[in-house]
C-alpha cells in the first residue's frame, strides 16, 4: 500500500528520524576505552528522566517485562508476601510474573476502567499489623484500558499506614509522556520499556530502584533469594560504575537512547507530558463530543494521555472495526484484550506525534466504524477533536500576547 503506514497502538510508537539516524552506526568495542563516553551520560540522564537525585538506574537488552522480572527477582526473597492492584492485562500479567517466581501476590481486584485504590491499599497494609507485606505493585497507566493510576496518592496511603513495604510502579506506558516523580512520590523500583514514551524500537528494559530498593536486595541475597543471573543487580552494577555491562549490549539502541533523551530533555519534560495531555484531550472530544461513544475509564479522574480505549456500541465488535482500519486504511489501532476483548478498540496518542496525526487516526478510526456499521456522523470525531485543538491553541496564543 503507498503512503505512510499509520502507527497508531499505544506501543511501540512512530521512530523519529532523528532516532533511527543516530541507530546507523557500526559496530563497535564494547570494552574499548571510549565506550564510558557513551554508557555512563546515560545512567545521569536516565536519572533526569526518572526524577531522581540518588536513584541506581538499569539498562537490560529485554523489554517491560524483563525490567518487572528485574526489580522483583532482585528485592525479594522466596515466598514473600506482595499487594497488587488488578485492574487491566498488564497488571495481571505482571501478578502472574511475580506468582511464577514463587511470591505470595495478595490481589486487589478493582474494575476494570477504574484503577489502583489508595484507600484499599492504606487499609490492607494498616491491618498487616506483621508488615509482612514486602512491597506495592502498582501499575501507574493500565494499557489496556486507558486508565491512569495516582501514584502520589497510593505513596500517601502508605505512609499514613505506617508501613515499611517497597513501592514497584510499572511505568511502561507513562514514563516519558506522563509526569513521573520517582523521589517525591517515594517509589522504590520504577520500571519502563524502550518502545512507547522513549520513541524507540524494543529492545531495552530500563527500571530504577531506590537505596531503600537496593537495602532490601542486599537482605533478600542473605535470606532465601530468588534466583537470578541476567537480570542481577550486582552483576550490572559492577560493569556500570565504570561505564561498561556485563554481557554485549545493544549498541543501536543505546545510541538511540541517548538521542532521545536528548530529544526529550530539549523539549523539556514538563512541555512532553503538557503535549501528551493537550493530544490526548482531543481524541477524548472526537470519541464523547464527536462520537458519542464511552472510553473504557469510568470517569475523568482515570482518563490516559498516552492511550484511548474507545468502546464500541453493543451489538459491534471493536475487533472488526481494527482488521477494517488495517486493510483498508493502513491504519493500526490497538485491539481490546482479555476481558475487554472485542469490546473496544484502542487508540495510541504517545510518543512522537501532532494534532495532525492524531486527527488522522481518527478519521482512520470514524471511517472503519461507518464501514462495519457502527452508526457515527461523518466528520463528527474530527470537527470535535479540531474545535479542542483549535481552541487550545487559541488561548495559548492569548496568553503569549498577554
Amino acid at each position: 500500500m503507498t503512503g505512510r503506514h499509520f502507527l497508531h497502538v499505544p506501543g511501540p510508537t512512530n521512530i523519529p528520524d532523528r532516532i533511527l539516524n543516530a541507530m546507523r552506526v557500526p559496530s563497535e568495542d564494547h570494552r574499548s576505552l571510549a565506550f564510558p563516553e557513551l554508557a555512563l551520560p546515560l545512567f545521569d540522564s536516565l536519572r533526569k528522566l526518572f526524577k531522581t537525585a540518588g536513584g541506581t538506574p538499569f539498562i537490560f537488552p529485554a523489554t517491560g517485562t524483563g525490567a518487572w522480572e528485574a526489580v522483583l527477582v532482585n528485592t525479594l526473597s522466596a515466598g514473600d508476601r506482595v499487594l497488587s492492584a488488578r485492574f487491566g492485562q498488564f497488571s495481571h500479567l505482571w501478578i502472574d510474573l511475580a506468582r511464577r517466581h514463587g511470591l505470595d501476590v495478595v490481589v486487589q481486584q478493582e474494575e476494570w476502567g477504574t484503577g489502583a485504590s489508595p484507600e484499599r491499599i492504606h487499609d490492607a497494609l494498616k491491618a498487616d499489623t506483621a508488615h509482612a507485606i514486602k512491597a506495592v505493585m502498582v501499575v501507574q497507566n493500565e494499557t489496556a484500558t486507558g486508565v491512569t493510576s495516582d501514584v502520589a496518592a497510593v505513596r500517601r496511603a502508605m505512609d499514613a499506614a505506617g508501613h515499611p513495604a517497597l513501592l514497584f510502579v510499572d511505568g511502561v506506558s507513562s514514563i516519558g509522556s506522563i509526569d513521573f516523580r520517582m523521589d517525591e512520590w517515594g517509589v522504590d523500583g520504577a520500571i519502563t520499556g524502550s518502545q512507547k514514551g522513549l520513541m524507540l524500537p524494543a529492545g531495552l528494559g530500563l527500571c530504577c530502584v531506590s537505596n531503600k530498593a537496593l537495602d532490601a536486595q542486599r537482605n533478600a541475597r542473605a535470606n532465601n533469594p530468588l534466583r537470578r543471573c541476567f537480570f542481577d543487580f550486582d552483576d550490572m552494577m559492577k560493569s556500570n560504575k565504570d561505564g561498561y555491562f556485563p554481557y554485549t549490549p545493544s549498541l543501536p539502541m543505546l545510541y538511540g537512547l541517548r538521542e532521545a533523551l536528548a530529544m526529550l530533555f530539549e523539549e523539556g519534560l514538563e512541555n512532553v507530558f503538557a503535549r501528551h495531555r493537550y493530544l490526548a484531550s482531543g481524541v477524548r472530544a472526537a470519541v464523547l463530543d464527536g462520537w458519542g461513544l464511552q472510553l473504557c475509564a469510568r470517569e475523568p479522574k482515570w482518563y490516559s494521555d498516552t492511550v484511548s480505549a474507545v468502546m464500541v456500541p453493543s451489538g459491534f465488535n471493536g475487533t472488526d472495526v481494527i482488521k477494517r482500519a488495517f486493510k483498508r486504511y493502513n491504519l493500526a489501532l490497538g485491539t481490546g484484550l482479555s476481558e475487554v476483548a472485542g469490546k473496544l478498540f484502542r487508540i495510541g496518542h504517545l510518543g512522537d506525534l501532532n494534532e495532525l496525526m492524531c486527527l488522522g487516526a481518527i478519521t482512520g478510526a470514524e471511517m472503519s466504524m461507518r464501514d462495519v456499521g457502527i452508526d457515527v456522523k461523518p466528520g463528527s470525531g474530527a470537527a470535535a477533536a479540531e474545535e479542542h485543538y483549535r481552541r487550545a491553541d487559541a488561548q495559548s496564543l492569548a496568553k503569549a500576547a498577554e
